[in-house]
């Protein structure tokens, strides 16, 4: 009986196991998921951890950009007194973040590189799937938002895009 996710009680209330909910909410923290939803025979069961988003500056880290920069550049308070840039690329999905297309190969894209619309600039890997992730715009790559082989939630800014 401990293999059976559901008991023959649940399945005529509806109900499923505790010991099967448990399994779920165990696989969110296993593989860093914030949600899971299943059906079977008719049943549903969607089990999800709070997390907390936090709202700020994108302007934040740049991957690759450059370390010698002054923090107290007028450039860069402007931006940040901005708001989001509009040339931000958010992913599309929940996975993680790949910047080069195999491990030990060059980049899509470093800070500075001239990029076309539908250029692949990341690829995202979500349930086992290369999701390759085209800039929607022509422009500049200058900044890098997130880290190679990194968690990534629908949504976040990953790169920013500057229309030439």
């Amino acid at each position: 009986m401990a293999d059976e996710k559901k008991t023959p009680d649940a399945k005529k209330t509806g109900a499923f196991d505790k010991a099967f909910i448990q399994e779920l909410a165990e696989l969110l923290t296993e593989t860093e998921l914030t949600e899971i939803e299943i059906e079977h025979d008719g049943q549903r069961v969607r089990v999800a951890r709070n997390q907390t988003i936090v709202a700020g500056n994108f302007g934040g880290p740049v991957v690759g950009g450059d370390a010698g920069a002054s923090k107290g550049s007028d450039k860069s308070s402007k931006a940040e007194s901005a708001g989001p840039h509009p040339g931000t690329v958010t992913s599309p999905m929940v996975g993680t973040a790949y910047r080069s297309p195999e491990p030990g190969a060059p980049a899509f894209v470093e800070v500075g590189t001239r990029v076309t619309a539908g250029q692949t600039i990341m690829i995202i890997e979500a349930m086992k799937t290369m999701n390759h992730i085209p800039a929607p715009h022509a422009g500049t790559v200058i900044s890098i938002l997130v880290e190679d082989g990194h968690p990534v939630e629908y949504g976040e800014p990953i790169v920013v895009i500057e229309t030439n």
